[in-house]
């Protein structure tokens, strides 16, 4: 993780009297490479990244490679009934998980941000939408909610993209740039979210990783999370 984000976050939370790290939640279907997500953003190998059926993450994992930024990689849905029944409830726990240092003995939350990877290849983002709509928003306020696109890389299933320079052509930019202004709006018809654009990235090929970094940044909270609905 380049010192500019890490310096940057840490300023934030010392200006804004928050809790050191920020305790991010990355979740999304299994598939949308949450796991190569968090190795481009630390710029190590620090989650096993799966190119089989199985997925690698069962659970909540915790990565904390730094005293400002930590993740929780929650278990990707779309695994069977029952094991996404088993997940979102793994999930509501995170998300409503508590913790008390104030002398009046007032919980705040324990995560600061949810940040949800949708998947730039494919059309069905029904079980993310879902996921938004009845678990991540029954949880935390909407301005905790960040989301993203990977995989910009294979949105037009592998053509226009410049496997030299390691980044979209113009015709796939053109099109990933309609493509999150057409989530954005999706996004508010399945679950009434309002939005930023999202980020569109690879992180198999570390692309636009520096402005997912900013997105992050930028929705970074204004007071400590006192009320967890």
């Amino acid at each position: 993780m380049k010192n500019y984000s890490v310096n940057k976050i840490r300023q934030v939370l010392s200006e804004r009297g928050l809790l050191y790290p920020l305790d991010v939640a990355l979740v999304g279907a299994t598939g949308v490479g949450k796991s190569s997500t968090l190795n481009a953003i630390f710029g190590e190998d620090v989650a096993k990244v799966g190119t089989g059926v199985d997925p690698e993450t069962q659970n909540v994992q915790g990565y904390l490679i730094n005293d400002v930024f930590r993740v929780h990689d929650s278990a990707g849905l779309g695994d069977g009934l029952s094991a996404d029944q088993r997940h979102k409830k793994n999930l509501t726990d995170l998300l409503l998980k508590t913790i008390t240092i104030n002398e009046d003995n007032t919980p705040d939350g324990f995560i600061d941000l949810v940040l949800v990877i949708l998947d730039g290849a494919s059309r069905d983002l029904g079980t993310s939408y879902q996921l938004l709509e009845q678990v991540i928003l029954q949880c935390i306020s909407s301005d905790r909610v960040i989301v993203a696109i990977n995989q910009a890389d294979v949105a037009m299933k592998g053509r226009h993209w410049d496997n030299i320079q390691k980044k979209p052509e113009i015709t796939l930019l053109n099109f990933l740039e309609e493509k999150a202004l057409s989530t954005q709006s999706r996004i508010k018809e399945a679950t009434g979210l309002n939005i930023k654009k999202p980020v569109f990235y690879s992180a198999e090929y570390n692309y636009n990783i520096d402005k997912l970094l900013d997105h992050i940044v930028s929705h970074i909270p204004s007071e400590r999370r006192r009320e967890l609905t």
